[in-house]
């Protein structure tokens, strides 16, 4: 009996501490702490971030949490400089960078990039050669794609731009981007810019679409987060948190929350798939 007891001591003794674990970036990690997190960086990841400061100060008053966008270039500098806490990149940092920097990299959620045009627009699929053709400038009208009778205006990302980063890659294949693109300063701008521009196109996180632009099908996919899930939508990348060595006190409390399972529910709600 004595033994039973024992064996049964140590089960539930291993249960809650597996439980604690699971539970370790709960916002009650956060009771009795103080201080303020500077975030900054990727655009992509402002939802998430926003949403979990949120949570996360409502029920810790002696904690601020500040949140920027930029970039994921903005964000890594910043970080890696000392100006912020946390830099978000929608790329991985590269190795130059993480050398030079002595960044730690924290992915946590993977989403898609999405090509986008005006939601009046009638074209409902292209081809990657086709959006291939029109970011090189080869094709300038949309009849040229089955659409109206009109010039084609690109919008286009920075070269700090993590979203641009993944877009060139995969679906550009690393090609030529037209001179005469617009460029604009994040993902919510590129929404805003194809939202008022009937003949424009543009790309985009997948988690920033709504109906104020559309997504046509790319190669006769229906792009969205179930699709870049299950591997059917190839144009996909890691979200990215970064600190400057390895993250101490609020700052790693902070990661853990976003890491845990806690979190899912606000990166999933946010349009992302939790890693």
């Amino acid at each position: 009996m004595k033994r039973l007891s024992t064996i049964l001591f140590f089960a539930l003794l291993s249960t809650a501490l597996c439980f604690q674990a699971a539970f370790a970036g709960n916002v009650a990690g956060f009771e009795g702490q103080k201080g303020t997190i500077s975030i900054a960086g990727g655009t992509a990841h402002i939802p998430v971030m926003k949403k979990a400061a949120k949570k996360i100060m409502k029920g810790n008053s002696d904690i601020r949490i500040t949140i920027a966008g930029g970039g994921s270039g903005v964000g890594i500098q910043k970080v890696g400089e000392g100006l912020v806490n946390i830099g978000n990149s929608g790329r991985k940092a590269s190795d130059a960078e993480q050398a030079k920097y002595g960044l730690v990299l924290f992915p946590f959620a993977v989403d898609g990039v999405a090509t986008v045009l005006h939601a009046n627009n009638p074209i409902t699929s292209l081809s990657s050669e086709q959006v291939r053709a029109i970011f090189a400038g080869t094709i300038t009208n949309w009849k040229e794609v089955g659409g109206n009778d009109a010039q084609i205006n690109i919008y286009s990302r920075d070269e700090s731009s993590g979203t641009r980063a993944v877009y060139w890659k995969k679906l550009l294949k690393k090609g030529p981007l037209a001179t005469a693109a617009n460029i604009v300063a994040s993902n919510g701008a590129m929404k805003s810019a194809i939202s008022r521009d009937v003949n424009g196109i543009g790309y985009v996180s997948i988690g920033h679409l709504d109906d104020s632009v559309k997504a046509p099908l790319l190669d006769g996919v229906v792009v969205n987060q179930e699709t870049a899930k299950d591997g059917q939508y190839p144009i996909v990348r890691k979200l990215y948190m970064n600190t400057k060595g390895q993250p101490k006190g609020i700052v790693k409390s902070f990661i853990e929350f976003i890491m845990s399972p806690d979190c899912d529910e606000i990166i999933k709600s946010s349009g992302y798939i939790p890693m």
